[in-house]
């Protein structure tokens, strides 16, 4: 996810204020990933479980990601393909739904990570990481080329 995440930074970074803090936001929120999956460079030597303050902190950024998205980068970008043509219209539109659905992942992460008073479901925090990390794959694949849609014809 962050080879993905340099090209993407590669390919827009500059081009448009918002996507730069979108593509920062995916950045911090991939580094505190790596930081409670215990991922190089943050893994340690005795295999502890993150505190559950740090799932938390990890589960607001995860909120706030998906967020933006909704409700700030894909409306504008729909809207800017929009005005260069109804084939790329029609490509952003049809992107946004997929995005969606992997919305609903993420925010059971949360739900689960966020509202439970018990410690014990840390233990289960391996194996839903490994289930958010195939979706946000997907989503940032996805995102990828609403922008590219955006860019590619419209540059």
């Amino acid at each position: 996810m962050l080879k993905q995440l340099e090209k993407a930074e590669e390919k827009w970074k500059g081009s448009n204020q918002l996507v730069d803090q979108w593509l920062n936001n995916r950045r911090k929120l991939l580094v505190q990933y790596c930081q409670i999956a215990g991922l190089a460079p943050y893994e340690t030597l005795d295999k502890s479980l993150p505190s559950f303050e740090s799932v938390k902190d990890f589960c607001d950024l995860l909120v706030d990601y998906v967020s933006e998205g909704h409700f700030e980068v894909y409306d504008k970008v729909v809207s800017g393909c929009a005005k260069h043509g109804k084939n790329s219209q029609s490509l952003a539109e049809n992107i946004v739904p997929k995005i969606s659905q992997t919305t609903d992942v993420a925010l059971d992460f949360n739900d689960k990570y966020t509202t439970s008073d018990d410690d014990q479901v840390l233990y289960q925090l391996d194996s839903d990481l490994s289930s958010l990390a195939d979706v946000m794959e997907t989503r940032f694949q996805l995102e990828d080329q609403l922008l590219e849609v955006l860019h590619s014809k419209h540059s």
